[in-house]
């Protein structure tokens, strides 16, 4: 099971690079929008592996919370986006 959790954690390191590359070089505001939600979402996966990994189920308030704050942002910032030029 630790093959599982490991391989899992290297897929979020990998998306979290690729999506951190974005957010940089994003020629677009919307592109570094969606890599900013790429990024909450791999976060509140780490979370939520660490969790299992552990049994540790006390932090699943914090997930919930984070996925609607990060919701709300999101559509606010695309609510409200200027045109970029």
């Amino acid at each position: 099971m630790i093959v599982v959790f490991v391989i899992a954690g290297v897929c979020l390191v990998a998306a979290a690079f690729f999506a951190t590359f974005r957010l940089i070089a994003g020629p677009d505001s919307l592109d570094r929008l969606v890599s900013m939600d790429t990024l909450i979402g791999v976060s509140i996966s780490g979370i939520a592996l660490w969790a299992a990994f552990s049994g540790n189920t006390t932090v699943a308030p914090a997930i919930v919370a984070l996925a609607l704050i990060s919701f709300v942002g999101s559509v606010a910032i695309a609510r409200f986006r200027v045109q970029d030029k």
